[in-house]
């Protein structure tokens, strides 16, 4: 090792299409980013496929991937994973899916996945509880809790004492599919109604699963549909929380070798969202909680403090993600304007670039006309004074085509960094 550092960012779903609501230009085209454009003219540049060519992933598979984890159908799956960020007791055999606090008519019609987006976690929370008190399956030594996380976001936990869930099943959420073990987000589909859990094999374990999650799905709507929150929400005109969706289960803890077994560096990561919570600890690096998501300034000046105590950090950015997904391009340059001026400009103000490497990447595209993830590459940026500049001087997809580093695939791209600057 030469004593240099790593800061690499992720911002989640900053890849973008060319989009005729901004002159045929991309977000990341229009956005002012002095920050990343005076790190785009130390470094080089390439596009990255997260995951693979056709797939379009969910961040966690993503983040791992890109965190250099090549991850295959033994994938724990997401729910495992956000209930290790959340601090949910699980255990091998266990059941634990992501799940959405959405809205649906009374023939299970999606009309959003996500009750509006302005869900607050009071209302969640409340919301948590009662279907924690009320919700019954029915079946003897099985139970099921609900542990709400963040906005619309919670985790459904479910345990039958002395048996073994399966967690090959197929998603409720219609948004979502499992392909090889993994959640894939669904570009098309002709079907907005809350879908039937099925197995996907014929053991008792996956059938008693599937049933179970049906279950689950039935009742929370008899809990949500009446509650007092919701009566309360419809009176003001918004969207009531009355169902709860669910995708990516997982019924075993991961087991993967350590960041520093890896890779050989130290990492700290810098978290908010409970499936970064849950990555950042199975992969072994120190977790460091932000007090908002959309903190960037907290966020930049800890990340500096870390990179005195650790030879890494890694920072995953939500920002561009929701105006992503809200199909609001303007909306998401403004994020990505943001986030440079609020991190990347106070950091590069404090941290040496002469014995720094930054990487600046993403964990997947979200294009506003798609208002979904896609199977789109993503631009990634290796910058500092050790980097021989190869004349891009933007972060944008259409500079990340023609830069230096061609088309890598996301577990490539830590295994590069750490072989062209970290490695005697």
């Amino acid at each position: 090792m030469h004593g240099r550092k790593l800061l690499y960012v992720l911002l989640d779903g900053v890849g973008d299409r060319p989009d005729p609501a901004l002159g045929g230009k991309t977000p990341l085209e229009i956005a002012r980013t002095s920050a990343l454009d005076s790190l785009a003219s130390k470094g080089v540049m390439g596009s990255v496929y997260t995951v693979g060519r056709g797939i379009a992933p969910e961040s966690d598979v993503a983040v791992f991937h890109m965190l250099g984890y090549k991850l295959g159908e033994d994938y724990p799956g997401r729910g495992v994973v956000e209930a290790v960020g959340a601090c949910v007791e699980f255990r091998d055999g266990d059941l634990a899916l992501r799940a959405n606090f959405a809205t649906v008519d009374p023939d299970f019609r999606v009309i959003d996945r996500r009750a509006g987006r302005n869900l607050s976690d009071g209302e969640a929370g409340s919301l948590s509880s009662a279907l924690n008190g009320q919700v019954s399956l029915g079946l003897p030594d099985a139970k099921v809790y609900f542990k709400h996380t963040m906005g619309h976001r919670l985790i459904v936990h479910v345990r039958v004492e002395n048996v073994r869930l399966s967690a090959n099943i197929t998603n409720t959420d219609p948004a979502y599919q499992r392909v090889k073990g993994m959640g894939v987000a669904r570009t098309t589909w002709n079907s907005m109604k809350v879908e039937e859990a099925k197995p996907l094999d014929d053991t008792d374990e996956a059938k008693l699963a599937a049933s179970i999650v049906n279950m689950i799905t039935e009742e929370s709507f008899r809990v949500l549909e009446g509650n007092p929150i919701n009566e309360r929400r419809r009176r003001k005109g918004k969207l009531p929380a009355n169902i709860v969706l669910m995708r990516d289960a997982g019924d075993k803890l991961p087991r993967v070798e350590s960041l520093v077994e890896k890779v050989g560096l130290r990492m700290a990561a810098i978290a908010d969202m409970p499936v970064e919570v849950g990555i950042s600890r199975i992969v072994g690096m120190n977790v460091e909680l932000s007090p908002r998501v959309d903190d960037y300034r907290w966020k930049a000046a800890r990340a500096s403090e870390l990179l005195k105590s650790f030879d890494g950090v890694y920072v995953h950015l939500k920002g561009p993600d929701e105006p992503g997904h809200d199909g609001k391009p303007l909306a998401k340059s403004r994020s990505i304007e943001s986030i440079d001026m609020d991190f990347f400009s106070p950091l590069l103000d404090v941290i040496d670039l002469e014995h720094t490497i930054v990487v600046v990447s993403a964990d997947h595209a979200t294009p506003c006309q798609l208002k979904a993830h896609s199977d789109d590459p993503v631009p990634v940026m290796v910058s500092g004074d050790d980097v021989e500049s190869d004349s891009t001087t933007r972060f944008t997809e259409k500079e990340a085509m023609r830069g230096s580093l061609g088309i890598l695939e996301g577990p490539q791209v830590l295994q590069m960094v750490i072989g062209r600057y970290f490695k005697e």
